[in-house]
């Protein structure tokens, strides 16, 4: 390393003001070419020697003895000022300078040179000094290895010159800095670790972040090394020797390159033993973690379960229980996330620790792990029994509502308008009591799963445990079986209460069917009634049809009668039920006098038409008989005439009821065909009659014969002269008339 004892940035202003450089350049004898550009403006002594001295400080020796070429130029500035310099050197770099080149302006200084000769005074400066002008410049130093201000192809840039020294300083201070402090703490922590003792100087931190300073130098080398190649590549314009500004005596590249491998190794060393403190500390750390994790889950969190043993005696304190319950659990899940992070810590570490390490993490993982697993268990089963407790709980309530709503029902007035109704009431109280039974059974249900859980539920160790833990579940399941034995007796009372609900609403059933069917008996005996008078009005042609009319008419009868007596029956049923139902509001009505009303009419109805057939039956017997014997009795005659005309009379005459109303049979066109038959039987029995009445006239009369046939004769001849007569007249009188019908058409 070079001994630079100024740094650049405690000159920076006077660096800036370019005095003087070192362009990179060298001479033929490979010594470094010192530039020295004066300018028209008084230029400070104190400054230049100042940077003199830091530019003759960056070389290192082996540069140094090769000697300098010192170009002053003097182009801009005075005489004086140049001599001034040229002495100065003497003293600032006398053994190092080999030559001094004074670029001279073109026009002035000839006269004054001849007053002073610096190849004199050779000897006495121990350098030489030549005038010389700039175009001939190149006659001791090669065009490429001058700037362009001498006519060389030479790049040269202050200020990126200045911007790299500094940078490279700060590098040096601070790597050299770090070096030491890395060297100390790595020193310090293997006698710490050789004496098996911490030493303070473990914890010590170095001044300067080892990435940023490795950083910064590896950027410098690489600027370095880039600008090296570039320059390399472009050559020395005139086809000499690449020489570049940034050679490695100029800027110390192997410098900054033994830093950075110092520099890498230390802080190697130092992140080993970063690693392995913050393995140690994180041990701690997680070892403090897991202990305080694990005490405190046995400890306030095992209380705080241990003060929740309770399933509530209702719906709403299942509700207060369960969100105390989450309320325990969300202070464990932060607990049991910090066992996650720790768990995954301890994973991490497990994969590359040492056979110590790992023993002691296995350990405190598996310790962490039954605590948490253990807590997470109780967690677990306590959560379940009060779900359990929840859904038992609802379902007590909803079937203590279901139960007060069939006993509601039940105690309600049943006063249904018709059998219609009783029957939706009924239907609905069915609906009713199998709902509460599917309670019932979803409650045996929920309370079986609710005394499985809480006999399932882990145990708390014994040293932990204060109470019993099957007092516990003892005193829970005696709860489940008193709530299920209440909800049994209600249910069984309901029932019983059911019972005697249906079969009074059956009774009423029964009781409306009852009405229903006498108001339609009374109903179907009108119609019966309304048929008999409308059409039952024929009383047969001969005697066989009206005796199977008769027949079906006692048919008819009979079918009326047992209408009748179903309607009785049916009101008497009526009459049992309401004394029954004890129904004093109810009763048969007017339908029982409907129904006598109607049965009466329909039996003096009934009778009318039987006797009408019976009598219409002895008149076609007697009428027949007439008819076909040979010989009958006048008496027989009479008798069947006055019958006929009994039948035809009684067919006249209208029924009349008991309630004095009347009601004819069909309609008088019926009648009058009914009658018609009749009358026609009576003229059969009439030409009979007459035919008897020839017979007796023929056998009686066999001696008046002749003198009857004779007067016959002449009562013939008598009519017949009339009739001529009268035949006569009429020829007569249609004569005259063709007569004037023939004057009168002649007058036409």
């Amino acid at each position: 390393m070079s001994n630079v004892t100024v740094e650049a940035t405690n000159m920076l202003p006077i660096l800036k003001k370019k005095l003087a450089f070192l362009s990179g350049g060298k001479d033929r004898r490979s010594g470094l070419i010192l530039t020295i550009p004066l300018s028209s403006d008084q230029t400070s002594m104190e400054e230049l020697s100042a940077t003199l001295d830091y530019l003759l400080s960056i070389p290192s020796q082996k540069c140094k003895a090769r000697g300098f070429t010192v170009i002053v130029d003097g182009r801009k500035s005075q005489w004086n000022i140049v001599k001034t310099v040229v002495l100065m050197l003497q003293n600032v770099i006398p053994a190092e300078v080999s030559l001094v080149c004074v670029v001279k302006p073109d026009e002035f200084w000839d006269k004054k040179v001849t007053h002073f000769c610096f190849w004199k005074e050779k000897d006495r400066l121990g350098f030489e000094v030549i005038l010389v002008s700039a175009n001939k410049l190149t006659r001791y130093i090669e065009p490429c290895q001058l700037t362009d201000d001498f006519g060389g192809s030479l790049d040269y840039d202050h200020n990126d010159w200045l911007n790299k020294r500094l940078v490279f300083e700060k590098f040096t201070r601070e790597s050299t800095s770090l070096l030491d402090e890395l060297s100390i703490i790595n020193d310090a922590d293997k006698c710490s670790a050789e004496s098996k003792e911490k030493s303070a100087d473990c914890a010590l931190l170095p001044s300067f972040d080892p990435e940023t300073v490795l950083q910064t130098g590896h950027e410098l080398l690489s600027e370095l090394q880039q600008r090296r190649f570039n320059d390399s590549e472009g050559g020395g314009g005139q086809g000499g020797p690449a020489w570049c500004p940034m050679e490695e005596e100029l800027l110390a590249q192997p410098q900054v390159m033994k830093l950075l491998d110092s520099l890498r190794e230390q802080y190697t060393r130092y992140q080993e033993l970063c690693r392995q403190r913050n393995k140690r500390t994180q041990l701690d750390e997680i070892h403090a973690k897991v202990m305080q994790v694990v005490t405190w889950l046995q400890g306030p969190g095992s209380e705080l379960l241990k003060t929740q043993k309770t399933i509530g005696d209702s719906m709403r304190a299942a509700q207060a229980l369960q969100q105390k319950h989450e309320e325990i659990e969300s202070q464990h899940s932060e607990w049991f996330a910090v066992y996650v992070e720790l768990n995954q810590q301890i994973s991490a570490l497990l994969s590359g620790g040492e056979e110590e390490e790992v023993v002691e993490l296995k350990a405190l993982q598996q310790q962490l792990s039954e605590a948490c697993y253990q807590q997470a268990a109780q967690l677990e089963g306590r959560q379940n029994v009060l779900q359990s407790a929840q859904g038992f709980h609802s379902t007590t309530q909803e079937l203590s509502q279901q139960l007060d709503g069939l006993l509601g029902m039940l105690c309600a007035d049943v006063a249904p308008a018709d059998g219609a109704s009783i029957q939706q009431n009924l239907k609905l109280l069915e609906e009713k009591l199998q709902t509460v039974e599917a309670g019932l059974a979803s409650l045996r249900q929920k309370g079986a799963l609710l005394m499985e859980q809480m006999c399932t539920q882990p145990s708390w160790p014994l040293d932990e445990a204060e109470e019993s833990p099957a007092g516990e579940q003892q005193d829970g399941s005696q709860q489940v079986h008193t709530v299920m034995e209440e909800m049994q007796l209600r249910k069984q009372r309901c029932e019983d209460m059911v019972d005697v609900r249906r079969l009074k609403m059956l009774q009423m059933v029964q009781l409306f069917k009852c009405e229903e069917d006498a108001l339609q008996a009374v109903e179907w005996l009108g119609e019966l009634l309304d048929a008999l008078l409308k059409t039952h009005v024929r009383l047969g042609d001969d005697s066989q049809e009206t005796k199977t009319m008769s027949d079906k008419h006692r048919k008819f009868v009979d079918v009326a009668q047992s209408t009748y007596d179903y309607g009785r029956q049916l009101l008497q049923a009526t009459v049992v039920l309401c004394q029954s139902l004890r129904c004093t509001t109810r009763s048969s009505g007017d339908t029982l006098p409907r129904l006598n009303r109607v049965w009466k009419q329909f039996s003096v109805s009934s009778e009318e038409r039987q006797q009408r057939l019976e009598l219409a039956l002895s008149f076609h017997t007697a009428a027949e008989r007439v008819l076909q014997q040979e010989c009958v009795d006048p008496d027989s005659l009479d008798e069947v005439d006055s019958c006929g005309k009994t039948l035809l009379d009684r067919l006249t005459l209208p029924v009349v009821f008991p309630d004095g109303t009347e009601q004819f049979f069909g309609s008088p066109s019926d009648t009058a065909a009914a009658a018609e038959g009749v009358r026609e039987r009576l003229l059969l029995v009439e030409e009979r009659r007459l035919q008897l009445q020839e017979v007796e006239l023929h056998n009686d009369g066999e001696e008046e014969e002749e003198e009857e046939m004779l007067n016959g004769q002449e009562a013939r001849l008598d009519v017949i002269g009339e009739e001529l007569s009268e035949k006569e007249k009429q020829d007569e009188e249609e004569g005259q008339q063709n007569e004037d019908l023939k004057r009168a058409t002649q007058d036409c």
